[in-house]
């Protein structure tokens, strides 16, 4: 006898709670990789969030993302032809005694213009997959305390936080 299927046995691949918040994203938001001609974009979207200019950290930044080999973890995203965001992340493979792949999240942007249309969710999505590809284990970032609205994102996209301090000292 066949098995009945009920519709609340069905996967609800809409769900952001659920694990897969990737294939859908990925589908709705085409991403690529970050190429140099990106800089002028990049540096737009960073002065509409950040409010200030940041164009030399990301000339040097893009110079060093674009040279290297292997699968990209560098990514764009693009809505209707236009520019909407970005993440930069950097592969590391061993820190401070131990031996283990990590992905470092350098910086992650979305033209507030694209707020809302998982620009973000699809960038990190297409850089966890390209990093897993790798055999990267973990991925790690900061973010400042009171970045509200970055905490709940990341909270949403399945990060918590570390179990490490992280210091610093200001030199004079």
């Amino acid at each position: 006898m066949a098995q009945q299927v009920r519709d609340s046995d069905e996967v609800d691949l809409s769900d952001p709670s659920g694990d897969d918040f990737s294939a859908l994203s990925r589908d709705r938001v085409p991403v690529r990789s970050l190429t140099e001609a990106d800089y002028p974009y990049i540096v737009s979207i960073d002065r509409k969030v950040m409010r200030r200019d940041r164009s030399g950290y990301y000339k040097r930044k893009i110079s060093e993302v674009t040279k290297e080999s292997g699968v990209r973890v560098s990514l764009v995203a693009e809505l209707d032809g236009m520019f909407a965001g970005f993440v930069m992340a950097r592969t590391e493979y061993g820190e401070f005694g131990r031996a283990q792949a990590t992905a470092i999240l350098d910086t992650i942007g979305v033209d507030p213009a694209y707020s809302g249309h998982n620009v973000g969710r699809a960038l990190l999505s297409q850089l966890l997959t390209n990093l897993s590809s790798l055999g990267v284990e973990k991925v790690q970032t900061q973010v400042s305390w009171n970045s509200f609205d970055l905490l709940r994102f990341m909270a949403r996209c399945g990060f918590v936080p570390s179990q490490r301090l992280s210091f610093w000292r200001r030199l004079d």
